[in-house]
């Protein structure tokens, strides 16, 4: 199969109605949002086609999504969820919402990675629950004597606290090993915190490395996970979800209200069922393509933008630029939005550890990509030369 990164062209993107492709100007190139430019897997438009010619647009039956992540899972990662530990959900965010709503209270204390997903940040305060920050190491990944420190800082006042855990980990693309899983569960257990993990971006793993699922751990017996196929078949517009309870956190679920499963979409359900069950194929071109881009990406900016920080991810399709060696301020997306006409997402978004950094999506064709490096560093050497700087002459 063909590199699904290849298909659409940059005019047909501007022909989207998302938020993508609406929030900038028709001059600036989106490499922010997570979301890809693909077209669907077959199966996919295969299956809203038909339910569209059906009039199938009623309310969601959860059971074959679930057989169908259960599938998916049993197929990828060698572990399947029990479908009566397991409950649909709108979309993720929401449905961790609703898990720490089951877990804590408000005044308590949610722990989290940073830098880490903006909306963990919007949605537990929303909920009226305090973040307590974890900053990841040095080397992106989890640093345990400071997850220590925060679960500590968690439970100071005797409250309820959780710990909000991306796996695979958004911005950085770290993906979370088995020893690193389990150390973090053992030290919340110690700590009496529970473990709520987004999985969202698990499909989206580059090899060599390989994704766990948390629930598969015996330290996940206590712990949530959710789940949904919109990042990895860019079904984000299809909205669904499942929230997956560890044995002993069943009856913690059992509590959801059972009206949480009326947001998901009936069509949104169907559709990510049937890229989980089908989309194998497509998932393995696309997976293709994603890691070709990484490492163009890194090819480029050592060659036009040489003093900008960058690793691979070993997952997802963002990059985690730190650009502070070239002294753009502490919102460097800012600076490549109005003078690059590329549009990342702004790195203090991201809480502690975000400033002088931005997040690229290089989910999008090699000429794309290629053309949004090249803007950034035309943007960047002019300012060098505007400012004397004898490098950039």
């Amino acid at each position: 199969m063909d590199d699904p990164l290849l298909v659409p062209s940059l005019a047909d993107l501007r022909r989207r109605r998302g938020l993508k492709w609406r929030l900038y100007g028709e001059d600036v190139l989106p490499l922010w949002v997570a979301e890809m430019d693909v077209l669907p897997p077959e199966p996919v438009t295969r299956a809203v086609t038909d339910a569209m010619a059906l009039g199938d647009t009623g309310y969601p039956w959860a059971p074959d999504y679930v057989d169908a992540v259960a599938d998916f899972a049993g197929r990828h990662w060698g572990w399947a969820p029990e479908a009566g530990r397991t409950r649909l959900v709108p979309n993720v965010m929401l449905g961790i919402s609703e898990v720490l709503r089951l877990l804590t209270g408000p005044g308590d204390a949610v722990v989290v990675n940073c830098p880490v997903y903006p909306p963990f940040y919007a949605f537990v305060r929303n909920l009226g629950r305090r973040v307590v920050e974890a900053p990841l190491g040095p080397d992106g990944r989890i640093d345990l004597q400071r997850l220590a420190s925060a679960f500590g800082d968690a439970r100071r006042d005797g409250g309820r606290a959780a710990y909000l855990l991306a796996s695979p980990h958004n911005p950085t693309g770290v993906v979370h090993t088995e020893q690193e899983l389990t150390a973090a569960g053992e030290l919340a257990a110690d700590h009496g915190v529970r473990v709520v993990v987004d999985e969202i971006h698990a499909p989206l793993v580059h090899a060599p490395h390989r994704f766990v699922p948390y629930l598969s751990l015996p330290v996940g017996a206590a712990a949530f996970s959710v789940f949904s196929a919109s990042k990895g078949f860019n079904l984000a517009g299809l909205t669904s979800a499942v929230a997956m309870a560890g044995e002993e956190a069943a009856s913690d679920l059992a509590a959801m209200p059972q009206e949480v499963a009326f947001g998901a979409s009936h069509v949104g359900s169907i559709a990510q069922a049937a890229a989980l069950r089908e989309g194998d194929e497509w998932l393995d071109a696309l997976l293709g393509g994603l890691d070709r881009n990484r490492q163009l990406l890194r090819e480029l900016l050592a060659d036009r933008l040489p003093g900008v920080g960058y690793s691979a991810p070993e997952g997802t399709y963002l990059a985690w630029l730190d650009f502070r060696p070239l002294g753009l301020g502490d919102d460097p997306a800012g600076f490549l939005r109005e003078h690059a006409k590329v549009a990342l997402s702004p790195g203090p978004d991201f809480g502690t550890g975000g400033a002088g950094h931005a997040r690229l999506n290089f989910a999008t064709s090699p000429a794309v990509l290629t053309e949004a490096v090249e803007r950034m560093a035309r943007a960047v050497g002019d300012r060098a030369v505007a400012a004397g700087d004898a490098d950039y002459h």
